[in-house]
């Protein structure tokens, strides 16, 4: 049976950049069962409500995470939104753990993919925005949209 090969995207948590600054990101590993890796493999997984925490033992868990039941398991199927364990290097969990308690960050999900048949999660270090932040980044997204927008009008003209 072949190896796989590249990245491929299961889940993303949008909203996560909208709601959120990413200060840093983290590539973690995760460890699932067989159904749950067979029901992300069909693409079905969200991130909405999940978030990140760290125990006492230092130990990184990801939390509210909806993976749901595989279609064709059996009695041993997963619970949907049961707690998973992220996998980082020590320093990085304890660079983390740091972080989030003398800053007011948090550790959000930011997505789930494939990376060479493994599943693997990206979370990030944030600081949550303000409302008037999360307005005035859609301002300058909607500015440099038509910006873009009246560029490509301009140049259709010359020709």
């Amino acid at each position: 049976m072949a190896k796989e090969q590249g990245t491929v995207m299961i889940a993303q948590n949008r909203k996560a950049r909208h709601d959120y600054s990413i200060e840093d990101t983290y590539e973690a590993g995760l460890v699932l069962t067989g159904t749950e890796v067979k029901s992300l493999r069909e693409g079905r997984a969200s991130l909405a409500e999940a978030f990140v925490s760290i125990d006492r033992r230092g130990e990184m868990w990801l939390e509210a995470a909806n993976i749901p039941e595989y279609l064709n398991g059996t009695w041993n199927n997963h619970a949907p939104k049961r707690k998973r364990k992220l996998l980082l290097h020590a320093a990085q969990i304890e660079k983390l753990q740091r972080q989030t308690q003398a800053k007011g960050y948090t550790i959000i999900p930011l997505s789930l993919y494939f990376n060479d048949g493994r599943v693997k999660a990206e979370i990030a270090l944030a600081r949550g925005k303000k409302e008037y932040d999360k307005r005035q980044a859609l301002r300058e997204e909607q500015d440099k949209r038509e910006a873009l927008r009246i560029m490509r009008y301009k140049n259709k003209q010359v020709i």
